[in-house]
């Protein structure tokens, strides 16, 4: 098997490959590593390339298979990790000049498992820092690029996660989202990004500044790739009290599921959004594919108000609380943007605090409602495609000035909530760039998602498709 061939296989079929002694971890690991080493120095997805520890990683799962040892569901298969999330023994920045030499002593959970399924751990993907904005861009690692083309952004927080994806450095990714931050990348990068339920997949310990929005989850090429994950790395775990048991059955398996005759709704702008147009086409008619698929689909406007105000609050004063204390002694050493961050944060009251906390409260009372009518919302994931890396995000959309998060106002309200919700590539733009669909399921019901999301790729394949790097 050609090494260019190898890189682009799914994770899945590269499992069943190993298991059945056809493809040798070590090959398929050499292979990988020589891909990063090749494209990453062009895109800066990896603050971290752990040669020797991917190395010896797939030396013991190939001694395993050989062995006929008994082999985890992702046995040998390479995966790489964000730089939030904690890695025992290998370097977790934060994408912080703070923490650039933190080792950690423990495994995120995710991780963990991860390692425990047999997967092999190459390194540790760019962030923004602490993953503050959806943009992947850090004082420690400077600017990650998107593979298809690379004077855009990736998106982020989990940019450098997707762009590895993306560019055939590694089937799946691990990323972390708590306003968007692996459905945003996912989307502009044309991959599949889960945000799993709200407790699906155990926190743990890590760098603090997300309580209650925060979700681990993949990013993949396939549908199924990302199922697969799921199933190594959800399930509870008391060192987070807010994870949820594991559910019976294989979320593999759950791709398969029927969805015709499901109520499914389609919004274009949640009633408040601006969009470019080009994204609000390309969207649509992925929604109507929905149709084919025997769904019975319906526009709406859910009336639901914009609840960029609460989030922010809620953020902003998460984070003045983490990282007050490092200001003013360290403000050269962090990013502008988050320096002003934690600044607004130490303006919040207890009262605004809580406040937004009731406000999200009424609006998830809203979603709940709405939910009862319809199995699925589809939404535009962004309401732009990819623009400049290194640059800040759109504040003006087809023609009209919007608020900060503007660009990405489909995201952050299924945090606040905690329903399960994926990107899935919509298409591409005239000039190539990739487009998402966000396809949005009841609380608790990511099986559901997942089938969704696994019908609509048999619809519209898009695995072949490859940026020209």
């Amino acid at each position: 098997m050609a090494a260019d061939d190898v890189v682009w296989r799914s994770a899945v079929e590269c499992a069943a490959l190993i298991r059945r002694k056809e493809l040798s971890p070590v090959e398929l690991t050499e292979a990988v590593l020589a891909r990063i080493d090749a494209v990453n120095p062009r895109l800066n997805a990896f603050a971290l390339v752990a040669h020797d520890v991917a190395r010896r990683l797939a030396r013991e799962a190939e001694i395993a298979v050989l062995k006929g040892e008994p082999l985890g569901l992702l046995h040998g298969v390479p995966v790489s990790v964000k730089d939030v999330l904690f890695t025992r023994g290998m370097r977790t920045t934060g994408g912080s000049r703070l923490y650039a030499d933190l080792i950690p002593e423990h495994d995120a959970v995710s991780v963990g498992r991860l390692k425990a399924a047999g997967a092999v751990l190459l390194g540790k993907t760019t962030t923004s820092e602490f993953g503050h904005k959806a943009v992947t861009e850090s004082p420690l690692f400077g600017v990650t690029r998107n593979p298809w083309n690379l004077e855009r952004t990736p998106g982020g927080s989990s940019g450098g996660a997707a762009a590895a994806v993306a560019s055939g450095c590694g089937p799946i990714a691990l990323g972390s989202d708590g306003g968007g931050s692996v459905r945003i990348p996912a989307a502009f990068c044309g991959l599949v990004g889960f945000k799993p339920s709200y407790g699906r997949v155990p926190l743990g310990a890590g760098f603090p500044g997300w309580d209650h929005v925060s979700h681990v989850g993949p990013l993949a090429r396939t549908v199924r790739d990302a199922a697969a994950v799921l199933d190594v790395i959800a399930g509870g775990d008391d060192r987070d009290r807010e994870s949820l048991p594991r559910e019976a059955g294989s979320y593999v398996d759950a791709c398969a599921g029927s969805i015709k005759g499901l109520n499914v709704a389609w919004t274009p702008d949640l009633g408040f959004a601006r969009v470019e147009p080009e994204v609000l086409e390309l969207t649509g008619d992925a929604a109507a594919e929905f149709e084919s698929l025997g769904c019975h689909v319906e526009v709406v406007n859910p009336g639901w108000e914009n609840l960029e105000e609460a989030f922010s609050t809620l953020i902003a004063a998460q984070f003045y609380a983490a990282w007050s204390d490092e200001l003013p002694a360290a403000e050269e050493r962090l990013d502008p943007t988050l320096v002003k961050f934690i600044r607004r944060g130490g303006s919040i009251t207890a009262r605004d605090y809580l406040r937004a906390r009731a406000r999200v409260a009424e609006y998830w009372e809203e979603v709940r409602a709405f939910s009862e009518r319809f199995d699925f919302l589809l939404t535009p994931t962004t309401a732009v495609a990819p623009f400049a890396a290194g640059g800040r995000p759109p504040r003006e959309i087809d023609g009209e000035s919007v608020s900060v998060l503007g660009w990405m106002p489909f995201t952050y309200p299924f945090n606040l909530t905690g329903q399960p919700a994926v990107s899935v590539p919509a298409g591409l733009t005239a000039d190539g760039l990739p487009v998402g669909l966000q396809i949005v399921g009841r609380r608790h019901a990511d099986r559901a998602v997942l089938a969704a999301a696994a019908a609509y790729e048999a619809a519209r394949p898009w695995s072949a498709r490859r940026p020209a790097l």
